[in-house]
Order: C-alpha cells, then structure tokens, then sequence
C-alpha cells in the first residue's frame, strides 16, 4: 500500500469513532413509588438507556460506593425492599452491550427512605391494674389520618380478635373484667389504605394484673341455725401489707385500703345484694339477722367497696347456712279429769337434746310464768299442783331452756286444765243453801201460827158473839170440834179448830168455816224386809188449806163448812 492510502485509512477510522461516539447517550434512572418512599415499602429503580441496543448489563451505582458497581443487572429494572433508612442515597446507572460498548453513566437520583409514622399505646388505668378492672389501651399516630389499628400481645404478638373479652372502638382496645392472663406485652399498630400504608408498631407496654383483696365470710353461731336465733355474718377483708407481700409490691400510698371498706352482701344464686331492714342491720363488717326463720337459709356472699383503686374487693366464697325448727314440747295431764283437792302432775316431753330446764306458763294473751311455792312444785320436767281449786282452771304450756344450743324449745301447745268440783265439796256448798232454807221455814211457820193465833182469836170473839145470839138449842152442834186429820198411826200437833156457824135467814141449809193450823210428825211404821209392799211415809208438811165443812142438821142435808189449815209435810223417804 502506497503513502497515499495511509491518510485515507486514518479517514475512515476517524468517521467510525465519531458514529460510535454519536450513538452513545446518557441513561436516565427513574425511581417508583416516585414519591417519599417509608421503610417497608418496596422501590423500582428503572435505567432508561435510549437507543442502546441490545443491552446485556445494567451497572447500578450509589453514591459512597466510588463509582463501583452497587449491584448488577441483566433487566432495566432493580427493586428492594426499603426496610431501613440506610436504603436511602443517591442511584446512578451505566448498560453495556453484548460487544462491550458501554452507555454512559446517568445521572444520580436520590432516594429519600423515611420512617413510618409512629405509633404510641398507652393505658389507663395505670398499671397495676386489678381483676375485674376495666382496662382501655389506646393507640395514638399522630400524623396522616384513616387508621385501621391492629392490636398484639405476647413476645410472638399474636393479633387480637375482637370478641366479648376485647372490644374495638376506633383507636382503644378495651377489655372488660380483666383476669390475671391478660397480664403481658401488648403492641399497637396503625393500617390504612394510602401511602403510607401503615404506621411503625408502637413500643410495648406490658400490663400487669393483680388479684384484687380477699374477701372471707363467716358465720356465726355454725349451721344449723335455729328459728328465732340471731345469726352474725362478719366479712374479712385481706390487710394491704399482706396483699403487698403476696404480690410481690412495695408500698404505695395509693393503694393503702385499710380504714376504706364499705360491706356488700348478697344472698342466692342470683347474688340478690341485700337491703338493711328489721330483720337485716349492718354494722361496718358485720350482717346480723334477726329472729332466723328457714327463708333465711341458703348462700351468702361479701364484698367490699371504696373509693380508690382498688375499688372493691374479691367476692368471698359462699358460705351456706340451713334453718332448724327449735325442739318441740308435748304436754300431758295427769289426771285427765281434775276434782276439787286432788293433786294434778303436768308433764313437758322434749325428746331431742338434752340438759332442759323447764319453764311452766299459765294464762292466754299474758301468760305468767308460774314460780315454785306451796301449791306449785317442779320436779325436772314435772310440775305438780297439790289441792287443786277452781282457781287452777286454764291455759298451761311449757317450753325448755338450756345453756348449750338450742337454747330453747319450741313452745307446747296450750292445755285447758278444767277443775271440776269434788262430790265433798259439793255437799258442804250445799249446806249453808240448806240452812238457809230450814231458816226461811222455820220463819214461815212462826208467820203462819202468828197469823191462825190472830186468826183464832178473832173467830173467837166471833164465836162469843155468835153464842150470845143464836138458838140455845143448836149450839152444842156447832161447837169447836178437835180432831186429828191424819190416822191413829200419826202424832198430831195442832192448833185449836175453830167453827163459825154461818146461816142465812132464808138459807135452810147450815154450813161450817173452819180455819186451822197443824203440823204433823208422820210416825215411822216398821217395814217388814219381806213385805214389798210396805213402804216409808215418814211426812212432814205444811199447807194451808180452806176446806167447806158440810153440816148436819136435823131433818135436813148435809151442809158445807169451809175449812182453812196449815200443814208441814214431810215427803216420803226411801
């Protein structure tokens, strides 16, 4: 080749390095999301070479790395995972073609990487907080707004599930009767749909749960109760030193519960709180039921209240209690039928327990405890009444007393002891009743003979005047006649008979009016045993009769006399 080829070469060569330098251009890095990227998300860097070709290798440069490749690539595209600040700086690119052109170096692009927004929990009330305590747990994230929270516990933070133990509202978890497994880490973390789309998990804070004081009722007297006893329920409260020793805390003032309980009581299955009344009193820790009855048997419960935490205490455990009836008392009468005199033994059976002193009462709506005394003894369970009268007539009952429980018996049925006068007593009422009717007799008698002597004495008088009137001839048939009434077989006592002779002038007949007075002492005539037909008529009597006399005249009728007379009659005897 000849020295005038030489330039031409030199010509050609110089042509083809300026179309390989014009065919070379500058890549262009583009970065998505192409906005403030948060650590979590995930970041596209896309080299943008124009007009490259057939590009084998993407060369990824970041700044302090001093132009050494950062990563390779055989795509246009490199994305990571920015889970940390460090991820931010500043990206570059360069291609490289499978015949080793390589493409210019782009220009750098920064890459900002940010925190997420941050999320802080907090709870209320302060830890520690008690069983049964409501507990909210509330999660602030200050910026950005349409949170979703999502709420861990544990050291694995097991996401929580609403349910009836966790409930959500908005930014506060809340749980209800909080026990002692709630106690522990908990997070709180913030969702939305947006970039970005969550917020940093909070710190954790760890929830401590503690038992609530204890609560220990007691009964006294111990079951069974009795009716009509009274029954004292004291509720203990467990002191704060030894809660604090138990759980394991120093001393705070805050929780020092000693002068601060307020007692509640409740009574059955349902736990009904009971209301102070008549029959309920309450006096600081102490229930007192009075006059127990079997509506008061069943299960009891305590607790106490106060004002600060902790506002109350662990219920206790129930405590049951069953109502008796008292021991029941029977009692008998001997003799069933009570006289005047006799000696009358009242018996009280009581025939469960034992050691009873009896206690006697007589009388209805203000029964009096009878007392020993002459008319009154008691021998353990027998009270004697010696010479009954009529005044032991009424109501008796007994009931035991004695030291240990049950103190009492129920109360006996009440007795009516009906005292009936003696046939003795009886006779001997009887006689003043007698005497005082032999009294009124014998004054009657003394009446009626004053009564016939003036009778007689003035018939007599009538007598003489008649007699000194009449036919001298008929006065011997009309003079006083004495005669007995009764047979030969009686004695007679009598007053003189005297006959006034009555005649009218045209009446032919004549008539006699006889007034007298006799008493008569029957004699007693001898019975014969074997004569059943003899009988007593020993007879004492008095009447007064007026009787009309028939009298005789010569050759005329019988006439009729009347005649007037007093007899004391004795009834027959047997």
């Amino acid at each position: 080749m000849g020295s005038s080829a030489l330039p031409l070469i030199l010509l050609l060569m110089s042509l083809i390095h300026a179309g390989l330098t014009q065919e070379r251009s500058k890549p262009v890095v583009k970065v998505t999301p192409d906005q403030r990227v948060f650590i979590g998300e995930t970041v596209t860097l896309t080299c943008d070479i124009q007009g490259g070709g057939n590009i084998q290798w993407i060369y990824w440069f970041k700044a302090g790395y001093n132009y050494n490749p950062y990563r390779t690539t055989t795509t246009a595209e490199f994305s990571f995972r920015a889970d940390y600040v460090y991820y931010s700086g500043k990206y570059s690119c360069r291609g490289e073609r499978s015949d080793s052109q390589r493409s210019d170096i782009s220009a750098a692009v920064t890459l900002t990487v940010s925190d997420l927004p941050t999320s802080t929990l907090t709870v209320t009330p302060d830890s520690p907080v008690f069983t049964g305590e409501t507990v909210n747990l509330k999660c602030v994230i200050e910026s950005y707004s349409d949170w979703r929270y999502d709420w861990y516990k544990g050291t694995n933070r097991v996401m929580l599930q609403t349910s009836d133990h966790y409930t959500v509202s908005r930014h506060t978890l809340t749980i209800r009767g909080v026990i002692t497994s709630d106690q522990g880490q908990y997070w709180c973390k913030g969702q939305r749909d947006e970039r970005p789309k969550s917020s940093q998990s909070s710190f954790a804070v760890h929830l401590s749960v503690k038992d609530l004081p204890t609560s220990t009722l007691t009964v006294t007297p111990d079951s069974p109760v009795f009716t009509g006893e009274t029954v004292k329920l004291t509720c203990v409260i467990e002191s704060y030193s030894n809660w604090r020793q138990r759980n394991g805390l120093t001393y705070d003032p805050r929780y020092d519960w000693t002068p601060d309980w307020r007692y509640e009581w409740y009574k059955g299955t349902d736990r009904v709180m009971l209301q102070t009344s008549d029959r309920y009193t309450v006096n600081r820790d102490t229930l007192t039921i009075r006059g127990a009855t079997e509506f008061d048997q069943g299960h009891y419960w305590c607790r106490g209240q106060r004002d600060k935490r902790p506002s109350s205490s662990q219920s206790s455990s129930a405590v049951s209690f069953t109502v008796m009836g008292l021991p029941t008392s029977n009692m008998t009468v001997t003799p069933q039928t009570v006289f005047t005199e006799e000696t009358v033994n009242l018996t009280c059976v009581i025939e469960s327990y034992s050691n009873w002193r009896y206690e006697w009462y007589k009388g209805t709506n203000n029964s009096v405890m009878l007392q020993t005394s002459d008319h009154y003894t008691v021998n353990r369970d027998t009270l004697t009444i010696r010479g009954a009268t009529e005044s032991d007539q009424d109501q008796y009952w007994c009931r035991g007393q004695r030291d240990e429980r049950p103190s009492s018996s129920q109360e006996s049925k009440q007795m009516y002891l009906s005292v009936h006068v003696s046939a003795s007593s009886s006779s001997s009422s009887s006689l003043p009743v007698i005497a005082v009717v032999v009294l009124l007799s014998v004054f009657l008698l003394i009446f009626i003979s004053l009564l016939l002597l003036w009778r007689y004495k003035k018939n007599k008088d009538q007598q003489r005047n008649v007699n000194q009137t009449s036919d001298p001839n008929q006065s011997a048939e009309f003079q006083m006649e004495n005669f007995p009434l009764q047979s030969a077989d009686c004695d007679h006592i009598y007053d003189a008979v005297t006959e006034v002779n009555k005649r009218h002038k045209d009446d032919p007949e004549t008539f006699s009016e006889i007034t007298y007075s006799e008493v008569t002492v029957q004699k007693k005539i001898p019975v014969d045993k074997d004569d059943t037909t003899a009988e007593s008529n020993e007879v004492t009597y008095s009447e007064v009769r007026t009787k009309v006399k028939k009298c005789k005249r010569k050759g005329a009728d019988a006439g009729v006399c009347d005649a007037v007379y007093a007899q004391p009659t004795r009834k027959k005897g047997p």
